[in-house]
């Protein structure tokens, strides 16, 4: 039974009811972020019941120790760690002597909590009775601000319901922070300094061994009905890693009482000066002032929603779903910082570490690529190209030599951080998907000049790994892949992983065809890779071979390739047979019983046909769909999204439409009952996918784009929009017919069901 609690509504994510059974989950669900910084929806005052407390700077971390049972050679020495950061957001508060404690009041009414997705505020409002009987309401608006990236801001409002209330505001920095993930139950921060002003306070504090350095920083007022009383603290606690002042005031019954806080970090990955920077990033909220910034947030996220709004109508479910899917990502990443990427959890949990993992180039790059300009993709793309002296340092470790490199599952700074041996020496499928979002950023943006100016190289170095990986199996004549994990990872160190066999072979392929059109059309740079990296054509007719005469496991029988050499060995019960309290497995069963099963995480060979859906047919599709979907059970985020894409082109709208649902509401509903971790942000990417590339079919083949729409019977309508090459297409689609718009000075020419049709400048044609 999936959770059910979040209410219905297009543009908020909403609860009503006070559960400490659901504060953790809400927590993830209500997270707020600006692509700069990030955190859960923890309350502000103190709550002493079950709390996961997150907040995370992008780009900071630390290299915790690996910890397992058995070293083997090549392991990674560390785990980058999401770090926990300090604390800005507390302010603990005393009402007529009492601390106010939701898990310890007698009662709480009227709890809502109000995720705005169209406006980017987080808000919460309840009526508490306390234990010493004093009555209140509570309203907090929180923020984290779009064009100040630093800045938060914070206005928490009592009133009295029952009789006056003396205040105590108690607002704090803490330093002393832990993760909940840490292998050695260590801390990763180490307090540097802590300085106190009237009515503002700074704890410097860096990582240790990364030696990042963040100041963190608050601003306080406090405000009675509306009007500033410009009140100092009547005390100031500060420790060498906490910092708390206190104002006290009191307020009629009836009357509303408030504390304003700004808050947030600087850090010296911006900044020389990290406590410099933080006095002035006050100096700047304050002159802006709490309503003002607070209207520039709502500006801001219209400007955000204006390009990457999907709207559907007539399904309320559907369309919180996607704009839920939609708002985390950009909350999560906005393109300004080519430093950074998009971790799995983004800014709501710690769970996985690392920012980058191979979700980026296989799932998020469509969506940035779409919604936002073609230059947020490219620092992406550069983001991997910086690293690739590190790949060449993974595989390395590996044993393989001469430039070959293996980009790594999971980084913070190109170096292999994940310390599973399954993962981290055989999932290397991944490498594919680096070279996969080169090809897929050229066919989407026509913008060519990434690959002589850095792809070229990444090409090379990931084809000579593949190259280096394949083993001539004189059983078979041909070359095989042994001892790899695919994208399904309930199958470890197997043989002939299809999609690993297929994707090696189109690396190969495409880096050759690649170096030709190089040296062709750029010659400059041809010459100036080839000679950096020492490629010969000797080298290249090796490379031929393996790619010529690549093995692909498949039973004629039933007409689908075989996800390895072993799946039809095992014993074939289907989803479908599997008693329900049995699910999901991953909670349920050993990693052996999973091991042996039939049973798949994720699309792994339906993962090749989704990325190279035109070397198949449609008849070969639906095989493969139907023999593989009816062994998935969906337990990695990754899933729904791909088969919801495939469902569609088959016609199996009902279908489609359930991995929809699935996808969008995956963390909404907690389909995987771990929701309490933190949300899977880059499988969110893979809902708009599941829109735009599935229902709206849009595929761009020879510089063309092409749609094929469909819509599920339970909506009336939907529409979306995409940036392609500089000239912005609206689709939209309802149970008639479609429309396409340009917003462009340049008519462009589409496929819609096959069909060209020709769309001027700024006009609308109804197909």
């Amino acid at each position: 039974m999936n959770q059910d609690y979040i209410k219905p509504d297009n543009w908020s994510i909403i609860e009503e009811g006070f559960d400490v059974e659901r504060v953790k989950s809400s927590e993830s669900l209500f997270s707020i972020g600006n692509g700069a910084m990030g955190q859960r929806a923890n309350f502000e005052e103190t709550y002493s019941g079950e709390t996961f407390q997150g907040s995370y700077i992008a780009g900071i971390y630390y290299p915790d120790k690996t910890k397992v049972g058995w070293w083997k050679n090549g392991y990674p020495e560390y785990f980058a760690k999401v770090l926990n950061a300090p604390n800005w957001i507390g302010i603990d508060i005393e009402i007529n002597g009492e601390n106010l404690d939701l898990h310890q009041c007698t009662s709480v009414r009227k709890f809502r909590r109000e995720l705005n997705m169209k406006e980017g505020w987080y808000q919460r409002s309840f009526e508490a009775t306390l234990q010493n009987g004093t009555e209140i309401a509570v309203n907090v608006k929180r923020f984290l601000s779009i064009n100040l990236d630093e800045v938060g801001m914070i206005n928490y409002e009592i009133s009295p319901l029952n009789k006056d209330a003396k205040i105590v505001y108690k607002p704090y920095i803490d330093a002393g922070v832990t993760n909940e993930d840490a292998n050695w139950e260590e801390k990763f921060w180490e307090p540097l300094e802590v300085k106190k002003g009237s009515n503002e306070a700074f704890v410097t504090a860096q990582t240790f061994k990364t030696h990042f350095k963040a100041t963190t920083f608050m601003h306080n007022s406090i405000w009675a009905n509306g009007k500033n009383e410009n009140i100092s603290p009547v005390a100031i606690d500060a420790t060498n890693e906490k910092i708390q002042h206190s104002y006290e005031t009191v307020i009629a019954q009836g009357q509303t009482s408030a504390i304003q806080k700004i808050g947030g970090y600087t850090v010296s990955m911006n900044h020389t000066n990290t406590q410099t920077a933080a006095e002035n990033a006050i100096k700047l909220a304050l002159a802006k002032g709490y309503d003002a910034l607070l209207e520039e947030q709502k500006t801001a996220w219209a400007k955000i929603w204006e390009m990457s709004d999907i709207t559907i109508d007539g399904d309320v479910k559907a369309q919180q779903g996607i704009r839920f899917n939609i708002f985390q990502l950009n909350q999560t990443y906005l393109g300004k910082d080519s430093r950074l990427n998009i971790g799995p959890k983004g800014f709501t949990g710690e769970k996985y570490g690392g920012s980058t993992y191979w979700d980026t180039e296989a799932y998020c790059i469509p969506f940035y690529m779409a919604t936002k300009d073609q230059e947020v993709a490219r620092n992406l793309l550069t983001y991997r190209y910086n690293q690739l002296d590190k790949a060449i340092e993974n595989a390395g470790k590996l044993g393989f030599t001469n430039g070959a490199a293996l980009y790594p599952m999971v980084t913070m700074n190109g170096e292999e951080c994940h310390n599973e041996w399954e993962i981290t020496f055989e999932e290397i499928h991944r490498n594919g998907a680096i070279a996969f979002a080169i090809f897929n950023y050229y066919r989407f943006t026509g913008d060519y000049s990434y690959i002589p100016e850095k792809g070229l190289e990444v090409l090379i170095g990931i084809a000579r790994f593949w190259h280096q990986r394949a083993t001539f199996s004189t059983h078979k004549n041909q070359y095989v892949i042994l001892g790899v994990t695919g994208p399904n990872e309930y199958e470890n160190n197997v043989n002939n992983n299809f999609y690993t066999n297929y994707i090696a072979k189109w690396c190969i392929d495409y880096a050759a065809e690649q170096i030709q059109k190089v040296s062709l059309e750029y010659p400059s740079d041809h010459k100036r890779v080839i000679e950096k990296v020492n490629l010969s054509n000797a080298e290249l007719q090796e490379w031929k071979k393996v790619a010529d005469n690549m093995y692909f496991p498949q039973s004629e029988e039933l007409g689908v390739y075989l996800q390895q050499d072993g799946f039809l060995d095992k014993e074939l019960v289907r989803v479908a047979d599997l008693d329900k309290s049995q699910r999901p497995i991953n909670q349920k069963w050993s990693w052996d019983r999973i091991l042996r099963s039939p049973y798949i995480k994720q699309a792994d060979v339906l993962q090749c046909f989704y990325f190279f859906e035109d070397h198949f047919s449609k008849e070969q599709l639906k095989n493969n769909f139907e023999f593989y979907e009816s062994f998935t059970v969906h337990e990695s985020s990754l899933s729904p999204c791909v088969h919801s894409i495939q469902a569609a082109v088959l016609d199996k709208m009902d279908m489609a439409y359930t991995f929809y649902l699935r996808t969008s509401r995956l963390d909404l509903d907690d389909y995987n009952k771990e929701v309490e971790e933190g949300c899977h942000i880059t499988s969110m990417a893979g809902t708009w996918m599941s829109i735009v590339e599935g229902f709206g079919g849009m595929r761009v083949k020879d510089n063309t784009l092409h749609f094929a729409p469909k819509i599920p019977k339970e909506w009336q309508g939907y529409s979306f929009k995409i940036n392609f090459r500089n000239q912005i297409v609206k689709v939209t689609v309802d149970q008639k017919a479609t429309q396409i718009a340009l917003e462009g000075n340049t008519a462009i020419t589409v496929v819609v069901n096959g069909k060209e049709i020709a769309v001027g400048a700024n006009t609308v044609v109804t197909v």
